[in-house]
């Protein structure tokens, strides 16, 4: 590789890509941030919704390898959690009901066992990407001390990676336990805890494409002010963001 293909290559791995732009300071997006409402919140779909950031997303720091496996442990959380809902009263409806899936009865079990498995699947976020300390080591520019910088950086995402594939290791081994004694007892139930699973990750899939509408409603008008006096809007379209 001669130098000129060196300082492409370099080029290329400085530019911003999605998740950098998405949260840049309000200075350095009124600079750097020329996308329209579409393409942010395309960017958005990409670096958050489950489904599309773990086989569609190229463009960023994280093992792809490690972001379809979290994909799927995500669904098998959403399985476990919502069997964990399934309890005498829920079996009694389910008797009453002849068999028959009660979609209104299910409804708040659904609604519950989504927020759950939200939680404990950011929790697993945490230690299955490494986006955000890739870009903490990108942001600094100082050339001192890079070799160390590196292995520090090479160490903490191996201490990250091991942490999680022996954690979802164990959640797996978990629900499996708990799964199988559970459609072993309640042979009748198991249509309606599929069901659930399916409507409550499917929900999960679904409401991202409408709460993600919000953020650019706030970001565009405040990146294209020619007084750069809107601050405090742009913030409002950084922690929307979170949603």
């Amino acid at each position: 590789m001669n130098e000129q293909e060196i300082i492409k290559k370099a080029k290329i791995i400085m530019e911003y890509n999605d998740e950098e732009k998405n949260n840049l300071k309000y200075k350095l997006a009124l600079k750097y941030d020329k996308r329209t409402y579409i393409e942010y919140y395309l960017s958005l779909l990409k670096t958050k919704h489950l489904f599309i950031f773990s086989f569609f997303n190229n463009n960023d720091y994280n093992s792809r390898i490690i972001k379809i496996d979290l994909f799927f442990i995500s669904f098998t959380l959403y399985y476990a959690v919502n069997a964990l809902f399934f309890n005498d009263n829920t079996m009694h409806k389910i008797y009453e009901d002849e068999g028959s899936f009660n979609f209104i009865y299910q409804l708040p079990q659904i609604i519950y066992s989504s927020l759950i498995s939200n939680v404990l699947d950011i929790l697993l976020k945490l230690l299955a990407l490494s986006e955000g300390n890739i870009l903490d080591y990108k942001k600094n520019k100082d050339k001192k001390d890079l070799g160390k910088r590196k292995n520090e950086l090479n160490n903490k995402l191996k201490i990250k990676f091991i942490l999680y594939f022996i954690i979802s290791f164990l959640l797996l081994l978990i629900f499996w336990y708990y799964l199988s004694m559970f459609c072993a007892i309640y042979r009748n139930t198991q249509y309606h805890l599929i069901k659930d699973t399916l409507i409550s990750f499917g929900l999960s899939l679904i409401y991202p494409f409408a709460i993600y509408l919000l953020p650019g409603i706030f970001r565009i008008p405040a990146l294209s002010d020619r007084n750069n006096k809107r601050n405090w809007i742009y913030n409002i379209s950084l922690l929307s963001q979170f949603l």
